[in-house]
């Protein structure tokens, strides 16, 4: 199967939006009855790296990853684990998720839940928030810095935390000004799918020191998860790693618990 080039995958989503006008209503009524969302883990007070754990079945640079995967099974064994978090992939064109997944997980786990998907507009906010998730990622890349910082007010206003992803350091100051919860430096590039972890550690280098720095892609080992560490990430992102395991626990608990610098 070829891969889906950003600019595809976004097209699919704002075909989503579109779908999603006639619901505006009811998805505000159910947002606003959710319960209170769990806060987002800021820094971890351990002086270790937290850990992240994804939930997904595939994606365009991997494939197939975990056609079957359990999402609520996997979820709670990351927790059992050691993760601080977990996140969902609600993708489901491209990725295998979608809006139950991130519920179920939300509902069975008692740590933050992050909705990780190409979000564009306000009423996928109130998608996330209706499910229980705790944060929402925006992607610099994929929105103008207008609409990233009106994105970023919203969901704070609907009490979610953002993690504002960057690839490159030109991002940095349009994320930055969306004031957010912390900042993510994906090591692949979303228009070529290709892994820097080169260039993202240039990038995670100049995230501000009192800033959440989340390292996303390409964590396989503890051995990545401790030169990233090294370099001063806050918290790691790990998918396709935990995602493909039979036994997700174990997996996770041999990347926790890994000692972090602070940057600056």
């Amino acid at each position: 199967m070829p891969k889906s080039s950003l600019e595809e995958i976004l097209a699919v989503t704002r075909a989503r939006v579109v779908a999603l006008q006639g619901s505006a209503a009811d998805l505000e009524r159910r947002a606003a009855a959710a319960p209170a969302p769990l806060p987002f883990p800021a820094l971890p007070g351990s002086g270790t790296v937290g850990v992240v754990a994804e939930v997904k079945r595939r994606s365009p640079s991997q494939g197939t990853i975990h056609a079957d995967l359990d999402s609520v099974a996997h979820a709670r064994a990351y927790v059992r684990g050691g993760a601080v978090a977990v996140s969902v992939l609600t993708d489901e064109a491209h990725f295998g998720g979608s809006l139950h997944d991130l519920a179920a997980v939300a509902g069975a786990v008692a740590v933050p839940v992050l909705r990780k998907d190409f979000i564009l507009d306000e009423l996928q906010v109130l998608e996330a928030r209706a499910a229980g998730a705790s944060a929402v990622l925006l992607i610099v890349r994929a929105l103008t810095p207008a609409r990233l910082t009106a994105l970023a007010g919203f969901a704070r206003g609907q009490g979610l935390a953002t993690l504002v992803e960057v690839h490159a350091a030109g991002e940095l100051e349009a994320a930055l000004a969306a004031e957010p919860t912390a900042v993510g430096v994906n090591a692949r590039d979303l228009a070529t799918f290709e892994l820097d972890r080169d260039a993202a550690a240039r990038v995670l280098a100049r995230v501000p020191p009192d800033m959440p720095a989340v390292a996303e892609s390409g964590v396989e080992s503890r051995a990545d998860v401790e030169r990233l560490g090294a370099l001063g990430a806050d918290f790691v992102l790990v998918g396709t790693r935990v995602a493909r395991e039979r036994d997700p626990e174990a997996t996770v608990r041999a990347l926790v618990g890994v000692s972090r610098r602070a940057r600056g």
